[in-house]
């Protein structure tokens, strides 16, 4: 069944900008609707009416899903009065109702999904789920012998419980530190920092590569975003 809404609001919802970009937008005479070109902003439009831009079909969806690559020094979350938040890095997008999916710690760089799908958000954090989520990790020291078997069994890293089993590789040495990729099904608090901590090693480096079966795109740099792809996001619904 389809919706029926504002033309403005149909552009703005569909990553065209903020309503007062697609009010612009639309009063310049690049939108048609059905073929005609439109000037009215406030035209109600069915939400399935074939809209195009300059020629670009833009297909009405209620959700948008975006992946970025988080940056440090910006915090996951919609606000903050200190710090710049990981929305914010959305630029030309309407970024009303969209929030990240869980957390990334204010050092951390990496894969981070925004959206404004809350069932996606909940079946992507809901501790019951165990989503798979793996870090690129570098420590100032080595792991000592023993440690990937005691991560593969499931360590304790001091909770009620032992943290579930999770997966370690070695990737080389970085200057006079070593890398890791660790592979967790959990989000505990400060987990992959703490994890290290047990062996006395330091973390000093730490993104998120994969979330779910999804990889972040190796051309977005630090602070860059892009949509998700339809395969991404069916691969993502499937976990």
């Amino acid at each position: 069944m389809s919706d029926v809404l504002r033309l403005d609001r149909f552009l703005s919802e569909c990553g065209g900008g903020s309503r007062k970009q697609a009010i612009k937008i639309i009063r310049s005479g690049h939108v048609k609707v059905d073929g005609d070109t439109v000037v009215e902003p406030g035209l109600k439009i069915s939400s399935d009416a074939e809209v195009t831009v300059d020629g670009r079909v833009i297909k009405y969806s209620r959700y948008s899903y975006y992946m970025l690559n988080k940056p440090q020094g910006c915090v996951s979350a919609v606000k903050d009065r200190i710090s710049d938040t990981v929305v914010e890095y959305l630029k030309g997008v309407n970024t009303r109702g969209l929030f990240p999916v869980g957390r990334l710690d204010k050092d951390t760089e990496g894969l981070l999904i925004i959206t404004n799908d809350g069932d996606l958000c909940h079946a992507l954090t809901s501790p019951r789920r165990h989503v798979s989520k793996t870090y690129y990790v570098i420590s100032d020291k080595r792991l000592p012998r023993g440690a990937r078997a005691k991560i593969e069994e499931g360590l304790d890293i001091g909770d009620e419980s032992p943290c579930l089993p999770a997966q370690l590789k070695s990737k080389g040495s970085v200057e006079d530190k070593y890398a890791y990729e660790l592979t967790i099904t959990e989000g505990r608090f400060h987990q992959v920092k703490r994890m290290f901590l047990v062996f006395g090693c330091r973390v000093t480096y730490l993104k998120r590569v994969s979330e779910g079966g999804v990889k972040l795109d190796k051309k977005l740099k630090p602070g860059e975003y892009r949509p998700l792809t339809e395969d991404e996001l069916k691969i993502l619904k499937e976990e």
